[in-house]
């Protein structure tokens, strides 16, 4: 074999190298752009117009790659972290908390599961939000009825400080493996319920699962935190869901319940996703009912409803134009109010919103 066949030889098994490594390996960085104008009314104070972030699906930027380790198992990580368009900043209010939405490195068996170790999503969360047609933000999430700024359960266990109805720190999770009998889910376990807690007795432990029946398909989970600061007992979170597929349509009903001591919030969800010309009209009416008391205070009167309408417009695969619409209605001490009014909102009174924004995808 002369120079010329050897290097063009070795040129050929680079190349080869080169495309099987590419084949099992992937890093991909991506995200979401989303922005828009949002008008809300609080009743009795002045009308507020302000530039929002995220208000279709939060604003990101995300790291995460894939490796094919062979014989079925697979390894990968996530780092995600929230972007707020409207003044370029990162959304995390935590200092040096860069990677504020996700970050977990995994392992995967297509025999055995998966198993994910790092900052993620407690399974309450993650089945609640797959059946809010409003994802969980803008000014119909339900987001907006799921706060510790009320005097309920969430307030009562956690105050100000770090909560878990959405994320966990240090946690374990294992995810079920494919299998014929339609069932998904998993559990989790977090070492470190509160971020700002480290002691022996701080932790979240829940679960989730998930069986197809056809177009039916019916879910539960439950999380349960315990850490310093909850001194009452376990903070309970329980999320029972139900959604049908009909062609291009899908309508969901949810109750999720938050118990700590003797105060309890029940929250309902019926939602509806609609095929219409060019794109989705999303449908959602949200009750939040409380129940007991906090410390020596009732709170069963301080019950709040939501009704939103939405428009999503494709204009491709990753950009979209979308037009939001929500009221919430307060009774008895409750205040709560669509994030971006003017502050004060008087118990009982209504809170309207709209938004116009775009979303790419990238």
């Amino acid at each position: 074999m002369n120079f010329t066949s050897t290097r063009l030889a070795l040129a050929a098994a680079l190349l080869c190298a080169t495309t099987a490594h590419a084949q099992t390996s992937s890093v991909t960085l991506g995200g979401i752009a989303d922005a828009a104008v949002r008008y809300v009314d609080n009743s009795g104070l002045s009308s507020v117009s302000s530039v929002v972030s995220g208000a279709n699906n939060t604003s990101r930027l995300f790291f995460r790659g894939t490796e094919n380790l062979g014989g079925g198992m697979t390894a990968g990580f996530h780092l995600e972290m929230g972007l707020q368009f409207q003044n370029g900043s990162q959304a995390s209010s935590t200092a040096g908390q860069i990677f504020d939405r996700r970050a977990v490195v995994s392992l995967g068996s297509a025999q055995w599961g998966e198993v994910i170790m790092g900052r993620d999503y407690v399974p309450t969360y993650t089945l609640w939000v797959a059946n809010d047609p409003f994802s969980h933000v803008g000014v119909a999430g339900s987001n907006n009825l799921a706060s510790a700024t009320p005097n309920g359960p969430i307030r009562a266990a956690f105050g100000t400080s770090f909560n878990t109805t959405v994320r966990a720190n240090d946690a374990v999770q294992w995810l079920l493996p494919k299998n014929g009998l339609g069932l998904e889910g998993g559990v989790f376990v977090g070492y470190r319920g509160n971020g700002a807690v480290a002691d022996g007795k701080n932790d979240v432990k829940g679960f989730r699962l998930s069986r197809q029946f056809g177009d039916l398909r019916v879910s539960v989970a439950q999380n349960q935190t315990s850490n310093s600061i909850t001194t009452l007992g376990d903070f309970n979170d329980t999320v029972v869901t139900a959604s049908y597929t009909m062609g291009k349509n899908r309508f969901v009903a949810s109750n999720r319940e938050f118990k700590y001591g003797n105060a309890k919030q029940t929250n309902r969800l019926l939602g509806a996703y609609i095929a219409a010309p060019g794109g989705q009209i999303k449908l959602s009416w949200l009750t939040a009912d409380y129940a007991g008391t906090v410390g020596t205070t009732a709170i069963g009167a301080n019950d709040v409803e939501q009704i939103g309408a939405g428009y999503v417009y494709d204009f491709s695969r990753r950009t979209v134009l979308y037009v939001n619409t929500s009221t919430i209605r307060n009774k008895g001490l409750a205040a709560t109010a669509i994030p971006g009014g003017a502050a004060g909102l008087a118990a009982g009174k209504t809170s309207q919103g709209f938004e116009v924004g775009v979303r790419h995808n990238f």
